[in-house]
């Protein structure tokens, strides 16, 4: 499995999103590659991200909130 996350630069999601995803994995048993990557409103445009954090779990985001970029 593979676990991506964008996130805005300064969310204030970061922390708790680490933690949890830790705390995920290691309840289920699950192993995965996680990667988070702090990127700027342009990139999150160009990526067509939804929100910050976005959070793509083998290649699907699993929460999609209808709008493009961090604004």
């Amino acid at each position: 499995m593979t676990i991506v996350c964008y996130l805005s630069q300064g969310c204030g999601a970061e922390q708790i999103l680490r933690e949890n995803i830790a705390q995920s994995l290691t309840a289920e048993q699950v192993q995965a590659e996680v990667a988070y990557h702090v990127i700027d409103d342009k990139k999150a445009i160009a990526l067509e991200l939804s929100g910050s954090p976005s959070i793509f779990i083998d290649g699907k985001e699993i929460q999609p909130q209808g709008s493009v970029g961090f604004s």
